[in-house]
């Protein structure tokens, strides 16, 4: 019996390193998300781009403006975090919310960061300005590959205490979320512009 308790721990510790995520599958990740987005986005005709579907909802446009936010900001705390020594974390704090549940949209939040709307421009030149972000973020992680960003931590609202290579992964999962929504956009355009989605 003790035994089997011991190796039933030992899977639970393999099973949670899998899990961890590794800077080659974050850029994997991140890769897909992006693709992802951008077939979502290129439903959205350039005329509609900046048209809200609904009252308190958001445009296509305001959505790509607050994934610029989002990544910017991110990488900038990481890049402020690194230039100071790691802090020990207590055990404890290093369990959070599955980052699962940030990309299924089963729990909808309104963002606390208020979008700047000079970053809602033309649709290609918003396109191109996330293409920009992602760029710096992979140059960010491979400038920071001989690091053990393991040992940097941040706190994010609802999900608990990240290190940085789980804040690199939100990314992915923030954007994935963010492409259901474009997609809920798209669907409450004109049937014309579903028709193209398909």
């Amino acid at each position: 019996m003790r035994a089997g308790r011991r190796r039933q721990r030992l899977t639970f510790l393999r099973v949670d390193r899998e899990n961890v995520p590794t800077p080659v599958r974050i850029i994997q990740n991140l890769a897909r998300a992006q693709r992802e987005l951008l077939r979502a986005a290129d439903a959205v005709p350039p005329d509609l781009w900046k048209t809200s579907p609904s009252d308190g909802q958001w445009s296509a446009g305001e959505l790509v403006g607050h994934l610029i936010m989002v990544e910017r900001a991110i990488i900038g705390r990481a890049d402020e975090l690194l230039e100071k020594p790691p802090k020990s974390l207590p055990f404890f704090r290093r369990f959070h919310v599955p980052m699962a549940l940030v990309e299924s949209r089963l729990i909808r939040r309104k963002t606390p960061i208020p979008l700047d709307p000079q970053l809602v421009r033309e649709k290609e030149e918003m396109l191109a300005e996330l293409r920009r972000v992602r760029e710096r973020t992979l140059a960010f992680i491979e400038e920071t590959k001989e690091r053990d960003l393991n040992k940097y931590h941040m706190p994010q609202a609802f999900l608990g205490t990240l290190n940085t290579y789980q804040w690199f992964q939100l990314i992915a999962s923030h954007e994935l979320r963010h492409t259901k929504q474009m997609r809920e956009i798209v669907a409450s355009l004109p049937k014309t512009v579903r028709r193209l989605q398909k």
